[in-house]
C-alpha cells in the first residue's frame, strides 16, 4: 500500500482518527511483547550459558543492534515506505522469536546472539519510522495529542510485560512465552500494513519548512539531500536536537542505572519480599506516567500550549530528582509519592521531545529520531556496564545519585539557553 495512498479525512481539531486509536493499541501489544521477550531472552541466555555473562553478551549485543538501527535508520526512512517499513521490521522480530524458539538446544546461544542484533535493529528501526511517520497521519496540529496517547499506551505494556513475564516463562516454558511475544508483533504488522493513514508527507510539502520551530533550520544554507554527513547537518541546522539527544543519552545511562540498582536496593530494605517492593514500585510509576498523558491533553494542549524544549527540560529534573529520593530510604508513603514524580517526568519528557523533533521536516525528522535512538542506546549499554561494576564497590544510591545528577545539570543548562535565546 502506498505511503500517500488513502487518508483518512480528520475529524475536528482536537480530535485524533478512530483508526489511529488501533495502531496505538497495535504498538502497545508490541511493546508488551518487547519486554516479555526481554526478560523471557535474558533468562533463555542465561540459563542457556549457565552464567550471568550469558544474559550480560545478549543485553550488549541487542544493545548494538538498537545503536546500529538508529544510525541507518534516518535514511531508510527518508527512503523506503514507511509503512512497508514497520510492518517489515515487526515481522523480522516475529521470524527472530521463532527461530529462536525452535532451535535446538546445542545451538541456542549461537542462533540467540546472531539474532539480538536483529531485535536491537529492527525495534529502532521501527520506532524511528512510527515517530516520524505520526504527524503525517494524524496532522501536525495533532502530533502532541498522539505522542501522549502512545506514551501511556506503551508504559501501560511496559509495566504489564515486565510484571507478566516471569508468570508466562514459569507457566508456559520459553518456547510458548517466545512464540507468544511472534504473535504480538504479527498483530502489529497487520494492524500497519492496513491502517489508512498515509505515513509521509506528499512532495509538495516535504521542502517546506515548518514556522517558528525550524527558523535555525537554514542556518548556513546546508543542502540535505545526497549528503553522506546527514546526523551533522541535523545538528547544524537544529542545534536543540543535539542538545536533547545529549542529555537523552546521559538520561540513558542514569535509566541503566537506577534498573541495575533497584534490585540491590530492593534485597537490602525488603529482604523477606524483594519482589514485592520491585512490584509495588513500577506499579507506581505507571500510574505517575499514565497521569503525564492526562496532564498533557488536560492541561496544557485545551489551553493552547504544546510541550516543547522547556517541558523537556523540566521533565527530565522531575524524573532525575524523583529517581535519586527513591533510593534514599523514605518511608513507604514518600517512597511512592517519588515513584509516581518519576513516572510522571518520565513521560511528560517523553511526550516533549517526541512532540519537538516532529516539529522538524518531514525529510529531517527520521535522520533526528535516529540521532536520539542511537544516543539513547549508547547510554544504556555503557549505563549497563558501569553501573554493574560500580554496585560492586559504592551503594546503589551513591551509583543511581551520580548517574542522575549529571542530566539535571544539563537540562538546567539546556533550560536556561532555551531561556536566554527566547528573549533575543
Amino acid at each position: 500500500m502506498p505511503d500517500t495512498a488513502q487518508q483518512v479525512p480528520h475529524q475536528s481539531a482536537d480530535k485524533l482518527p478512530r483508526v489511529f486509536y488501533r495502531l496505538a493499541l497495535g504498538d502497545a501489544l508490541s511493546t508488551y511483547g518487547s519486554q516479555l521477550d526481554l526478560v523471557a531472552l535474558s533468562l533463555f541466555a542465561y540459563e542457556a550459558a549457565g552464567n550471568a555473562l550469558g544474559t550480560a553478551g545478549y543485553l550488549i549485543i541487542r544493545l548494538a543492534g538498537g545503536l546500529v538501527g538508529g544510525l541507518v535508520s534516518g535514511r531508510l526512512v527518508a527512503r523506503t515506505d514507511r509503512r512497508r517499513l514497520m510492518t517489515g521490521c515487526a515481522l523480522a522480530q516475529a521470524l527472530a522469536l521463532v527461530v529462536v524458539a525452535l532451535a535446538p538446544v546445542p545451538a541456542r546461544i549461537p542462533v540467540l546472539y546472531s539474532l539480538a542484533l536483529v531485535f536491537g535493529g529492527a525495534a529502532a528501526v521501527c520506532a524511528v519510522a512510527l515517530r516520524t511517520s505520526i504527524p503525517e497521519m494524524v496532522g501536525s496540529e495533532r502530533r502532541a495529542r498522539a505522542n501522549s496517547l502512545m506514551a501511556s499506551c506503551r508504559s501501560a505494556a511496559m509495566v504489564l510485560g515486565f510484571a507478566s513475564a516471569g508468570v508466562v516463562v514459569a507457566w508456559a516454558g520459553f518456547r510458548a512465552a517466545l512464540l507468544i511475544d511472534a504473535s504480538s508483533f504479527l498483530v502489529f504488522a497487520a494492524v500497519v500494513l492496513r491502517l489508512p493513514l498515509r505515513t509521509r508527507a506528499e512532495p509538495a510539502e516535504q521542502g517546506a519548512e515548518q514556522p517558528a520551530v525550524e527558523s535555525a533550520d537554514a542556518a548556513g544554507g546546508t543542502k540535505w539531500r545526497g549528503s553522506r554527513w546527514q546526523a551533522l547537518i541535523v545538528l547544524r541546522a537544529a542545534p536543540v536536537v543535539g542538545a536533547m539527544a545529549a542529555i537523552r543519552l546521559l538520561d540513558a545511562f542514569g535509566s541503566a542505572a537506577h534498573n541495575i540498582s533497584l534490585p540491590v536496593f530492593a534485597n537490602q530494605h525488603s529482604p523477606g519480599n524483594p519482589a514485592a517492593l520491585l512490584g509495588m514500585f513500577w506499579a507506581t510509576w505507571a500510574v505517575g506516567n499514565l497521569g503525564a498523558q492526562q496532564l498533557v491533553s488536560r492541561l496544557l494542549l485545551r489551553r493552547g500550549i504544546e510541550p516543547g524544549e522547556r517541558a523537556f527540560a523540566l521533565g527530565t529534573c522531575l524524573m532525575s530528582g524523583c529517581f535519586i529520593l527513591v533510593f534514599t530510604g523514605l518511608p513507604t508513603p514518600l517512597f511512592l509519592l517519588a515513584a509516581i514524580g518519576a513516572g510522571l517526568g518520565d513521560g511528560f519528557t517523553e511526550i516533549s521531545y517526541t512532540t519537538r523533533i516532529q516539529a522538524l521536516a518531514d525529510e529531517r525528522r527520521g535522520q533526528a529520531f535516529g540521532l536520539l535512538a542511537s544516543a539513547e542506546n549508547v547510554g544504556m549499554g555503557t549505563g549497563m556496564l558501569l553501573s554493574g561494576s560500580l554496585l560492586a564497590l559504592l551503594s546503589p544510591l551513591t551509583v543511581v545519585g551520580v548517574s542522575h545528577a549529571v542530566p539535571i545539570v544539563l537540562a538546567l543548562g539546556f533550560l536556561v539557553v532555551v531561556a536566554r535565546s527566547r528573549k533575543r
